[in-house]
């Protein structure tokens, strides 16, 4: 699936301003992170346990 098939969507915790923010897009069996201000460029993709994860640690610190 190409970034451009993915429904993108903007981080709660991103700033409203409109910069800096990191969005995500779920996919089937993935999870694909990118940077809006780099948004044709490659993105990181995790698996859902990865993403589950990622998130766990990040609420505990």
């Amino acid at each position: 699936m190409s970034a451009t098939e993915l429904t993108w969507f903007k981080s709660s915790y991103s700033g409203s301003a409109g910069d800096d923010c990191v969005e995500v897009a779920i996919a089937e069996q993935t999870v694909h992170i990118r940077d809006s201000k780099s948004a044709p460029l490659p993105h990181l993709i995790v698996d859902r346990d990865g993403w589950t994860r990622f998130l766990r640690y990040a609420a505990e610190h």
